[in-house]
């Protein structure tokens, strides 16, 4: 079963590390990405761009189209990895290993979609 993984964390929080904060942090998600793709585990693995970017569509009469992600919470979702696991215990493992020292992941098993057949 595929599990996503997504990352959050603070903007403010992202944008002040140093250079060799976020090469360090970024040579562990690569050790533990590596690991998991020589496995044939890995999925896409993708880093969003930051929220001032975003853009939001809500449901209404008409679609209304705002500029921000306007999610209810302090963290932002940073980006995500999709990976192939046994278990939710080993879907939790691989988020563990990838887990810094700030921030949080979140692990939620991941339905396929196929338009025109639905859920898998």
């Amino acid at each position: 079963m595929f599990y996503c993984i997504l990352c959050y964390n603070l903007e403010s929080e992202i944008d002040a590390w140093t250079r060799e904060k976020e090469a360090a942090i970024m040579a562990k998600c690569d050790a533990v990405a590596h690991e998991l793709a020589a496995q044939g585990r890995l999925g896409p693995v993708g880093r969003l761009m930051p929220t001032t970017t975003a853009m939001t569509v809500r449901a209404s009469r008409e679609p209304l189209v705002l500029d921000g992600p306007f999610a209810e919470t302090k963290e932002q979702l940073l980006g995500f990895y999709l990976v192939d696991c046994k278990s939710l215990v080993d879907a939790l493992q691989v988020a563990r290993n990838l887990v810094g020292d700030t921030g949080a992941l979140e692990v939620r098993p991941l339905a396929t979609f196929y338009p025109g057949i639905g859920l898998q």
